[in-house]
């Protein structure tokens, strides 16, 4: 069976997470996702991917860390996650010990949404190496497992490198908080099938996306099954969902507007009939 959740920047102009997560629940949906920009440089060449002027809530919205855990304490099912986390923006040490405690603070009901991002210079403002994101990136996620998964860890590779260290509290989830990968370049899917557990696209169909995962995890042994497929920006249109369940995907997550939650719960009413059609 689907699983259906939402997606919103969450800022400080919009529904608190608190309170957009506890209607999350109560509506019988499955998850909640907020994404990462930590700021947006006043004066940048980066082109926004959405095309147009860069909308004012990727520079308002709140840290996907402390929004989740207000998520968290609210909330006793629904999945939460992130939409995803920009990890070259931040130390993998710290990074695993902030995921490993909202797992454990949720009872094992954390997703580590990652992607590499595309804004050069907001990456420059914190030291990273932009040209290089997505190869610190996989050592940042290769280190991470270390932690979570060993009492004494250690990584040493070309971008992270450190001796044992401890670090606690150590993930509900066995093996740490599922890893999906928001990216749809060609790229992407030696990625996933290398170490991450799932892929979350951005809309589209993705029938070609599919085979060509399908394909990297052959190469590298895996089995296409062990990766959750979850397609972001859902269509808001019952015979579309359903047409995307059918190509594969097993998470539909819709978009919110960042608005106020008169604006924000009708449409989430309509989420949860459009979910309940389909289960």
């Amino acid at each position: 069976m689907p699983s259906f959740g939402v997606t919103i920047f969450p800022t400080d102009k919009c529904i608190q997470p608190a309170e957009l997560a506890k209607a999350v629940e109560e509506r019988g949906l499955d998850s909640l996702f907020f994404p990462e920009h930590t700021h947006i440089p006043a004066s940048r060449q980066s082109p926004f991917p959405g095309g147009g002027d860069l909308p004012e809530h990727y520079w308002r919205s709140h840290d996907p860390f402390v929004a989740l855990a207000a998520a968290a304490t609210v909330t006793s099912r629904i999945k939460i996650g992130t939409g995803v986390c920009l990890v070259i923006e931040r130390d993998p040490i710290t990074l695993a010990k902030e995921c490993a405690s909202l797992d454990y603070i949720s009872g094992g009901r954390f997703i580590l949404g990652i992607g590499a991002g595309w804004n050069k210079e907001e990456m420059e403002n914190h030291g990273a190496d932009f040209k290089n994101r997505w190869k610190i990136v996989r050592e940042k996620i290769l280190a991470m497992k270390e932690i979570w998964n060993n009492d004494e860890a250690e990584y040493h590779g070309e971008y992270v490198d450190f001796d044992p260290i401890w670090s606690w509290p150590k993930p509900v989830q066995a093996g740490g908080p599922p890893i999906w990968m928001g990216a749809n370049s060609k790229w992407a899917y030696d990625r996933i099938a290398e170490y991450c557990d799932g892929w979350m696209p951005i809309g589209g169909t993705m029938s070609g996306g599919m085979q060509s995962l399908k394909d990297a995890c052959a190469v590298r042994g895996r089995d296409i099954n062990s990766v959750t497929i979850a397609l972001f920006g859902a269509p808001g249109d019952l015979d579309q969902v359903r047409s995307r369940i059918e190509q594969g995907f097993t998470e539909l997550v819709f978009g919110l507007p960042q608005e106020g939650a008169d604006s924000v719960l009708p449409i989430l009413d309509n989420y949860a009939k459009l979910a309940e059609a389909c289960r």
